[in-house]
C-alpha cells in the first residue's frame, strides 16, 4: 500500500472547517478504493500562530515541510491582522520558496449550481486558468521612502524574466495540448505595458511554435472579462500574470456560481518540492464557526492533489461523487442550497463509498 504524507495547514477563518471536511473525504476515498493511504500532518500556522509568536510559521518552515509529497491548504487572512502580513508571512513564502510557480485553477459550473449567466449551463463553461504564481506584480520589489511625509513615494516593481514567462508558456501550451479542444487565450496588457508585457506577448508567440497542435488567440486583460462575461464558450485554457490571473480566476469562479467551488494547485512543474494545493475563497470571517462553508472547492482541490502524487483514478472517483452530490441538490447556501458543511462532506463520503444516500 503507498502511503502519501501530506501536511495540512488549515490557518485561519474556515480554513479549519473545509481542511476537516477534506481529510475526512480523503480518508474516507483510501479506505473504499484501497491501496493507498493518507498519513495528514497538520500545521497550527496562520493568524494566531502570529499573534503569539510574532510570526505567521517558524523560521525553519520550508525545512518542515520539504519531506511531505503535498501540501494541503485551507485560507489564510484574519480581520485583526493586515493583509500583507498575513500572505506574505504564510502563503507566498512556501510558493516562492518551494518554486510553486503555476498556479492552476480549474472553472467549471457544476450540475445543481445555478450560475449567474443568462442562457449559460453546464459545459458552457468549462476553463482552466494557468497563472503564473513566482514572479510578475507580486514578486515583491519596490519600497517606501518619506513614509508620512508629502513626498512619499510608494514603488511596486513587477518583474518579468525570459525564464519565468518562457516556463509558465511552456506549461500553459502543454497543459491546453492536453485537452481535447487544444485551446489556449494568452492574456496581455500590452498596449500599455510597453515593455514586461510586450516580452510576454514575444515569448508566447515563440514557445507557440513548440506546440503547432494548439490553437492560440491574444487577449486585453481589460477586454478578457468581457469575453469571459458574454463569451465563455469561445474559451478553454488561459495563462495570464500573477495580478491578472489572479482578478480573472476570481471573476471565473463567480461566473461558475461561487468561490465556494473554485479551486487551486500551486505546482513546482519540476518536482523538486512539494505542491500545495488550496480552494481560492479565502479565509471568509463572515461565516466562520457557522457551519456553512461551502467544501466543494476543497473536495476539488484534493482532486488536483490527487492528480499531482499519481492517483488520477482516485481523483475521478472524486469528482464524480462531488457532482453527484451536487446535481441531487445537497449544496451549501452560497450556491442556493441549504446545506451545512457537514451535510454536504457526509454526502460525499456516502457517494465515494458508492452509497445511494443522496437525498
Amino acid at each position: 500500500m503507498k502511503t502519501y504524507k501530506i501536511a495540512a495547514i488549515p490557518a485561519d477563518g474556515i480554513g479549519p472547517e473545509v481542511i476537516d471536511a477534506g481529510t475526512r473525504v480523503l480518508s474516507a476515498l483510501a479506505g473504499h478504493l484501497g491501496g493507498m493511504s493518507f498519513d495528514v500532518t497538520t500545521f497550527d500556522w496562520g493568524s494566531d500562530y502570529y499573534k503569539t509568536h510574532g510570526s505567521m510559521m517558524p523560521e525553519d518552515a520550508l525545512e518542515q515541510l520539504k519531506p511531505f509529497d503535498a501540501i494541503y491548504f485551507g485560507a489564510v487572512g484574519a480581520p485583526d491582522v493586515p493583509d500583507h502580513i498575513t500572505l506574505w508571512g504564510l502563503r507566498l513564502p512556501i510558493c516562492q520558496g518551494f518554486d510553486q510557480y503555476a498556479n492552476v485553477r480549474p472553472t467549471r459550473i457544476m450540475a445543481g449550481v445555478k450560475a449567474p449567466l443568462r442562457d449559460v449551463g453546464v459545459g458552457d463553461l468549462d476553463w482552466v486558468i494557468v497563472r503564473e504564481n513566482s514572479e510578475g506584480e507580486y514578486s515583491g520589489n519596490g519600497g517606501r521612502t518619506h513614509k508620512g511625509l508629502p513626498e512619499e513615494v510608494a514603488t511596486e516593481v513587477s518583474i518579468f524574466t525570459r525564464v519565468g514567462v518562457t516556463r509558465i508558456m511552456r506549461y500553459a501550451f502543454s497543459l491546453a495540448q492536453s485537452r481535447p479542444r487544444k485551446l489556449l487565450t494568452v492574456v496581455t496588457k500590452s498596449n500599455a505595458q510597453r515593455y514586461g508585457m510586450v516580452m510576454w506577448d514575444e515569448i508566447a508567440a515563440e514557445v507557440a511554435l513548440e506546440f503547432p497542435d494548439v490553437t492560440w488567440d491574444k487577449m486585453l486583460v481589460d477586454a478578457m472579462t468581457v469575453r469571459m462575461t458574454l463569451n465563455p464558450q469561445s474559451l478553454d485554457t488561459i495563462v495570464a500574470t500573477n495580478l491578472h490571473a489572479d482578478i480573472l480566476s476570481d471573476l471565473a469562479g463567480a461566473l461558475a456560481g461561487s468561490l465556494g467551488v473554485a479551486p487551486t494547485a500551486n505546482i513546482d512543474p519540476e518536482r523538486r518540492f512539494p505542491s500545495m494545493f488550496e480552494p481560492i475563497h479565502g479565509s471568509a470571517f463572515d461565516i466562520t464557526g457557522k457551519g456553512i462553508a461551502n467544501p466543494v472547492a476543497t473536495f476539488w482541490t484534493a482532486a488536483q492533489m490527487l492528480e499531482h502524487i499519481g492517483e488520477p483514478a482516485a481523483a475521478e472517483h472524486l469528482m464524480s461523487a462531488v457532482d453527484r452530490v451536487c446535481e441531487a441538490g445537497i449544496l451549501t447556501p452560497d450556491v442556493g442550497g441549504t446545506a451545512t458543511t457537514d451535510e454536504v462532506t457526509k454526502a460525499v463520503i456516502e457517494a465515494v463509498k458508492g452509497r445511494n444516500a443522496l437525498t
